[in-house]
């Protein structure tokens, strides 16, 4: 109580604090760099990942993009060419003009190279950048090449697509934050009893949101994703708390005239309400940081210290502002929409057979939808942009015009005899899907000893150390054909070079798959350990997180089991980030309504009395709290034109409604059903409660 009536008692300097620490976080926030490129976070001792290190190191070659051009002469095409050699950062761009150098003969150029960078009126160019793939300048490089090319030019590759994805996102992630801001008043002003609280809570969240923002410029840079989701994740997430410190406040006015001590004792029953919830919150987020793929970690740090600063603002600037504005917060005061729920409590746990019924028979069916759920995963960051986005376009140019899905590039060795180079380059030909395989042998065949080529020919596929080689796909990235293409082209390359890689996106794309495979089982055991840990300490018992575990993890199964009945597609981050969230955030309905249960049942109530007071108190709370995270993702989630975006706000949304459906109807039921399991393995609860009584 020291400390809640210090916090009364220095209101206006904690706000005066709040509101200054808002400049640096600002700044913070503005200067913390965004990470467009989801294969960024791929382990560093992959293959994959070493060979793109190396290809910059030996090359200085990191993004690469292919350019389809249409309809230009063959001069202009080769004028184009110089103009985006003189743009900053684009380190060499090879075209069949290049290739046809004047001091090789063109009688003993390969008939096949020009059918290769030909096709009908199209040509392609190919363009090696000397920054990597998602760096801010090779995007700014990207912005300047389509500038020079003009419109009858099309730019593909992973570079072409994070420019577009950072530059859909910034036009996006305002109204993000302006309809979950918007939402979310609209339904705690229809939910809560004042028409003035609402925008009190939003002005303290936003404080809270804008500090965590800020301070993840110590983190050095956050992903797109993170950015994104954190501020409507947090609102969300930590409404909560605040809504347990108003009705809090408004009981013990009730019971005295003296409002500072009225919050006083708020602060201190809410932070102690809070405290379990929160931290089931916080390790909900926490699991994800154990994901291989470090996104992972980059949205559950984040968020955790979002829920964590959420936690403190709720009990130190949000009472400040409740004081500061007591007066017309009580004058808009109105009756809550939301009754006590009593008849309502009464009938939920007369019938409560029938709700057990219920969970038995959706166990079964729902978990069958959950583990079928990583079967309708995309991995392709493509599918996630709106079909008119110029990447889009360029990739269905690419396909349509030259039968072209992926390149993927390999490194062997530049001491490999030139014989063994050709023998392997015929082997990986005659591998399905395999268009084409571009090397210096392949540029003049065997007619032309390498050492009469110009340097300004080899220095585009040789180095010292490596020899870089092309191979065109006709399979998309991401897709079953294209990773047994790559097992196969990779024991080929194994077999003339051990030291050689394979590298690309296609390969990046097939070291994620792999490994957020094993992330998903992974983080889902992490989560339900660490929250089953946290209600046991919590909760003093050894079936009580069973039992809200089994609820709520039912809720996850019916949220991530239904798309696979919809047969609706979901991109691969959504469903490990999802489980770990709507545990994490859901599990405080459950561990909201079973305190206040215990409560009841160690003042000597009987179980019946007990689970109907429990659920009619708990009801307010939480219809508020999961209607208020279903409408901060809601109307996000029907907005975004980036899938990946759109896809987990909607998840969320329907997993704030089926947990609280869940919690409401489920939860009730079960401590019926297990009030004796219950009270014999609850410390304490077995001597407060009369075991006898039903």
């Amino acid at each position: 109580m020291r400390a809640s009536r210090a916090v009364v008692k220095y209101r206006v300097p904690i706000l005066i604090l709040a509101l200054a620490l808002l400049i640096p976080s600002f700044f913070g926030m503005v200067n913390t760099r965004i990470n467009y490129d989801m294969l960024d976070y791929l382990p560093d001792d992959m293959d994959t990942v070493t060979g793109q290190n190396l290809l910059m190191e030996d090359f200085g070659k990191g993004a690469f993009s292919l350019i389809v051009v249409e309809d230009m002469p063959s001069a202009d095409i080769r004028r184009t060419a110089e103009k985006l050699r003189t743009i900053e950062h684009v380190e060499t761009v090879v075209c069949y003009e290049d290739l046809a150098d004047p001091t090789i003969p063109k009688a003993l150029l390969p008939e096949s190279i020009y059918k290769e960078f030909n096709s009908g009126d199209s040509t392609l160019m190919a363009v090696f950048f000397d920054t990597s793939t998602s760096a801010d300048a090779t995007m700014d490089a990207i912005r300047e090449v389509r500038s020079a090319v003009g419109k009858q030019c099309f730019v593909t590759g992973m570079s072409a697509l994070v420019t577009d994805l950072k530059d859909l996102c910034e036009e996006e992630e305002p109204v993000y934050v302006a309809l979950a801001v918007v939402c979310a008043c609209a339904a705690m002003m229809l939910l809560l009893d004042s028409w003035l609280v609402p925008f009190v809570f939003l002005a303290s969240i936003g404080m809270s949101i804008l500090m965590n923002l800020g301070s993840n410029w110590f983190l050095g840079e956050i992903s797109y994703i993170t950015k994104a989701l954190a501020a409507v994740l947090q609102l969300a997430v930590t409404m909560d708390y605040s809504i347990f410190l108003w009705h809090s406040y408004n009981e013990k006015r009730a019971s005295t005239d003296d409002k500072y001590e009225a919050m006083a004792q708020a602060i201190h029953d809410t932070f102690v309400s809070v405290l379990g919830s929160s931290i089931t919150t916080i390790a909900g987020f926490i699991a994800l940081c154990f994901m291989t793929f470090t996104m992972g970690r980059d949205l559950g740090i984040v968020m955790a210290k979002g829920v964590l600063l959420g936690v403190i603002g709720c009990v130190t600037i949000l009472p400040s502002l409740i004081l500061l504005l007591d007066k017309p917060l009580q004058k808009t005061r109105h009756r809550a929409l939301i009754p006590t729920g009593q008849g309502f409590a009464k009938w939920v746990v007369k019938v409560f057979p029938v709700f057990l019924v219920i969970f038995a028979l959706l166990v079964a069916p729902a978990y069958y939808g959950y583990s079928k759920t990583n079967d309708g995963v995309y991995y392709d960051m493509g599918e996630c942009l709106p079909q008119d986005i110029d990447y889009v376009i360029a990739n269905s140019k690419l396909r349509d015009e030259f039968n072209i899905a992926s390149t993927h590039m390999l490194l062997v060795n530049a001491k490999l005899p030139s014989r063994d180079v050709r023998a392997m380059k015929r082997e990986m030909e005659n591998v399905d899907g395999v268009k084409y395989v571009l090397s210096l042998e392949s540029v003049v065949g065997s007619r032309v000893p390498e050492e009469i080529l110009p340097e300004s020919v080899t220095s585009i596929l040789k180095s010292d150390r490596w020899e870089l080689i092309l191979i065109n796909s006709e399979y998309r990235a991401a897709s079953d054909l294209v990773n047994d293409q790559l097992d196969e082209l990779n024991a080929i390359l194994k077999k003339y070079d051990p030291s050689g890689m394979l590298i690309g996106e296609a390969g990046c794309m097939k070291d994620m798959i792999e490994t957020t495979g094993h992330d998903f089982r992974v983080v889902n055991a992490v989560s339900i350990v660490l929250v089953f840990v946290i209600i046991l300490l919590v909760e003093k018992s050894l079936s009580l997180p069973v039992i809200l575990i089994a609820v709520i993890e039912l809720a996850i199964f019916i949220n991530l089991g239904l798309p696979h009945y919809l047969g609706e597609t979901l991109p691969f981050i959504a469903p490990i980030c999802i489980s770990t969230i709507q545990l994490g955030a859901t599990v405080d309905y459950a561990i909201l309504m079973t305190t206040r249960y215990k409560q009841e049942r160690a003042a000597g109530k009987d179980k019946r009395e007990a689970v109907t007071i429990a659920l009619s108190t708990s009801i307010p709370s939480i219809v508020t709290s999961g209607f208020g995270l279903f409408a901060a993702t809601f109307g996000v989630a029907v907005y975004s034109n980036i899938d990946i975006v759109s896809s987990m706000c909607m998840l969320m949304a329907r997993g704030a409604l089926v947990s609280v459906v869940s919690v409401v109807f489920i939860l009730p039921a079960m401590l019926m059903l297990l009030d004796a399991v219950v009270r014999h393995t609850t410390l304490d609860m077995k001597k407060k409660t009369t075991g006898g009584i039903e």
